[in-house]
């Protein structure tokens, strides 16, 4: 059995930890002895206790902004608690906040859609927007495997995206995985794209994360598109 635990170099690093005697799948467990864990009004996770650092060496200006007067230390990750486990669900700097002033954390979203067979890659986009949208890049075997069942004839990838018949059955799978979602949480609109997002275009951080800003600018005509067509 695998417990996942969770913490900071800030904090000692650790802050919560499941353990043989009390766990929970899919948390990171309750947070240990001596240390107080709240959940601030935007969703980050606040720590506070012992474990803290007592500052970033000779930078007071970096210390201020992350522990504040009243000794709680911002982590920078959004979460939630359930009967005393903690939940890691995005990074604070990864929450979208819709033009109608909604707070959206992507990163569960994405995951959700990912889990669909035809769905090989999904990064929301909807920051400052009126509605969210969704880039996806199809899992090309599985979506080709059906295209072929369905005697679609094509050329290239790129062809096979612009289809309406390809887009119809990927909005229907995405949407379909969707069910549940607060109106303002669920993408209007989908993307396809032929490509993955890599390391090398500068898209993926080395660990695989997401870099949502770098995407939005790559992919700005294609996203402003979307947003003319629904005026």
């Amino acid at each position: 059995m695998i417990l996942e635990g969770y913490g900071l170099t800030e904090t000692s690093p650790v802050i919560a930890c499941n353990a043989l005697s009390a766990y929970r799948l899919g948390t990171v467990g309750k947070p240990i002895a001596g240390v107080e864990v709240m959940i601030a009004p935007d969703g980050e996770i606040l720590s506070r206790g012992p474990h803290i650092m007592q500052g970033y060496f000779n930078n007071p200006t970096a210390t201020a902004e992350a522990i504040d007067g009243d000794g709680w230390f911002h982590t920078g990750d959004i979460g939630v608690l359930n009967e005393g486990y903690l939940s890691i669900t995005d990074r604070k700097k990864d929450i979208i906040v819709t033009a109608g002033g909604k707070n959206v954390a992507p990163q569960p979203i994405e995951n959700t859609i990912k889990t669909n067979k035809y769905v090989s890659q999904a990064v929301m986009i909807g920051d400052k927007r009126k509605f969210l949208i969704v880039l996806i890049v199809p899992n090309w075997d599985q979506l080709e495997k059906w295209a072929a069942s369905q005697n679609i004839v094509w050329t290239s990838r790129a062809e096979l995206l612009q289809m309406p018949t390809i887009h119809a059955k990927m909005e229907k799978e995405v949407k379909g995985q969707l069910s549940g979602l607060a109106s303002f949480e669920a993408p209007k609109k989908i993307a396809l794209l032929e490509h993955d997002f890599t390391i090398e275009r500068g898209e993926l951080t080395p660990k695989l994360s997401v870099k949502r800003r770098v995407i939005d600018k790559t992919y700005k005509d294609l996203i402003d598109s979307l947003y003319v067509e629904a005026h």
